[in-house]
């Protein structure tokens, strides 16, 4: 064993002695990052085409965001929301604009903010709507990922996932991703709201088919049902739009945002709507000691102030596009399908030369990094800050990997 091997060896051996088995990570320990790239523990770099699932959407130490970062830290960091901060309405107003909101509640993560959306939601139903208390229902999609905290994994069908942490929160009605009359014929008089995710990210970057959100949208105002689009993974910047929704034309009653919000440096997460709904909340009905604490303002700040120029939406699409490209020409040299928008895709790698697992380990020796997910499907999501050349480069490797199984 070499010392670049033992250094490597030793640090995964103690990450497994001392950490619950929650995840099953590459076998590779990231010391420094820059940009679309990180380095190992014995100094190997790798393309990073993953980017934290999208929470690194502008790389890795963006310096607009390690500024704001830093000027912060000498401030202050953490007040409580028992009081107010000079960064907070700075922040919740600029994201406000961004979504075309009247109001912002920040939280930290991104499960946070979908079962903040989940409560205001069926405040919003008995409230606002009138349905009998106990008795609001929320629709959601087959195979989708809001996170995993015991209520989500409740209407979550990943049996990874949900096995074994029941009994489980009822209300929640699934209906497949993409159909439009499965959910019309799930909207009863006691639904609250659709939630789902305008492109699944964890099912494999499934993209659903044309009409179905600027129809769900119809529905759902025509059922007096809240449109709730989780855009986590696909929103503020990733497909080439500041929403993915937006590709259908399409304005959500609320939007559950989070990931690359804290621009790759703290958990920063948000729902947006209007009045009319984030206005049923109370005090002392729904909070968080650290959301929308003065470090997460500033970084979040920062972060619409880059989304507002349209620079980085524009190199997704532009990007996005040569990605797309390079992945389509591997269908029948290994690749059995794409799928995605912007830089974003999930590509099928033929079950018959390896499963994704193995596609993700051979890249990781080529020095580029992506994540499997359900069997041979691997995941690709650049860090918007990528160039032509270092697509090219990661697109060449997976050919290499392709060819040589």
């Amino acid at each position: 064993m070499t010392t670049v091997e033992f250094r490597t060896a030793e640090a995964l051996a103690d990450a497994e002695r001392w950490t619950a088995h929650n995840y099953h990570p590459l076998p590779v320990v990231v010391a420094e990052a820059e940009g679309a790239w990180v380095t190992d523990v014995d100094g190997r770099r790798y393309l990073d085409f993953l980017a934290g699932y999208s929470a690194l959407n502008f790389g890795h130490r963006h310096p607009g965001l390690i500024a704001a970062a830093h000027a912060q830290l000498d401030r202050v960091t953490l007040t409580s929301r028992a009081f107010v901060h000079d960064r907070f309405a700075e922040f919740c107003g600029a994201l406000a604009r961004l979504c075309g909101k009247d109001l912002v509640l920040p939280m930290n993560t991104g499960a946070e903010a979908v079962e903040t959306a989940i409560k205001v939601a069926r405040k919003w139903g008995y409230q606002v709507k009138g349905v009998p208390d106990g008795q609001a229902e929320i629709i959601v999609a087959a195979d989708n990922f809001h996170g995993r905290t015991t209520t989500i994994v409740s209407f979550s069908t990943d049996p990874d996932a949900r096995a074994d942490f029941g009994p489980y929160t009822p209300g929640f009605v699934v209906v497949p991703y993409g159909d439009l009359d499965a959910v019309r014929a799930a909207i009863t008089p006691n639904t609250v709201a659709v939630l789902m995710e305008p492109i699944q990210g964890e099912a494999g970057v499934l993209v659903p088919p044309a009409g179905f959100f600027a129809g769900l949208r119809e529905l759902c105002t025509g059922s007096d049902v809240l449109l709730i689009a989780d855009e986590i993974q696909s929103g503020l910047g990733r497909t080439g739009k500041t929403f993915a929704i937006e590709h259908e034309g399409v304005v959500p009653d609320m939007y559950v945002l989070g990931k690359a919000l804290g621009g790759g440096i703290v958990p920063v997460s948000a729902v947006a709507a209007d009045r009319a709904v984030l206005g049923v909340l109370k005090p002392g009905e729904h909070g968080s000691t650290f959301g929308g604490n003065p470090l997460a303002c500033a970084v979040g700040a920062e972060v619409v102030t880059l989304l507002a120029g349209g620079e980085f939406q524009e190199r997704s699409d532009r990007l996005g596009a040569r990605l797309h490209s390079g992945l389509t020409a591997l269908i029948g040299h290994g690749v059995v399908a794409v799928r995605g928008r912007g830089l974003w895709a999930g590509v099928d790698i033929d079950p018959a030369l390896m499963t994704g697992r193995q596609a993700c380990e051979r890249l990781a020796e080529r020095g580029v990094l992506v994540k499997d997910t359900h069997g041979s499907t691997i995941r690709l999501a650049p860090p918007l800050v990528v160039t032509e050349e270092e697509i090219d480069q990661a697109l060449a490797h997976l050919a290499d990997v392709l060819k040589s199984s």
